[in-house]
C-alpha cells in the first residue's frame, strides 16, 4: 500500500490548510485511514480517521470542531481540512492506513494501522 501525504506549510494562528492522502486502490475495498501527528519531543498522537465501511469518522477532542476528514473515491484521496489553527497544532502529520474495519475504540491506537505516509509539515505561527 502507498500512501502519499502533502499540503502542509507555514500558516497564521487562526488559518486554515487542507493535507490530502493520496491511497492505493487496495485500501479503497474497505478499512480505515486515519491522521496521527507528532510534535517535536512528542508521542505520535490521533489526530483523525474515517471508516470506509461504515462511512463514519472520528476526531480526538482537540481537534472536533475544528477539523474535517472527508474522501474522495474517484481520485483516490483522503483529506484533512483543518481551520481555526492553533499554535499547539504545531506537527508533521502522518497518514496511516488498514485495510482492517476497526472498532470504534480502535481508531486512535496507532499500533492498529498497518502502512503509513512520509509525513507534512504543519507550522502554525503566533
Amino acid at each position: 500500500v502507498q500512501l502519499q501525504a502533502s499540503g502542509g506549510g507555514l500558516v497564521q494562528d487562526g488559518g486554515s490548510l487542507r493535507l490530502s492522502c493520496a491511497a492505493s486502490e487496495r485500501t479503497f475495498s474497505g478499512g480505515v485511514m486515519g491522521w496521527f501527528r507528532q510534535a517535536p519531543g512528542k508521542e505520535r498522537e490521533f489526530v483523525a480517521a474515517y471508516r470506509w465501511g461504515y462511512g463514519t469518522a472520528a476526531y480526538a477532542a482537540s481537534v472536533k470542531g475544528r477539523f474535517t476528514i472527508s474522501r474522495d473515491n474517484a481520485k483516490k484521496m483522503v483529506y484533512l481540512q483543518m481551520n481555526s489553527l492553533k499554535p499547539e497544532d504545531t506537527a508533521v502529520y502522518y497518514c496511516g492506513v488498514t485495510t482492517r474495519n476497526l472498532i470504534y475504540s480502535a481508531l486512535s491506537s496507532r499500533a492498529e494501522y498497518d502502512f503509513w505516509g512520509q509525513g507534512t509539515l504543519v507550522t502554525v505561527s503566533s
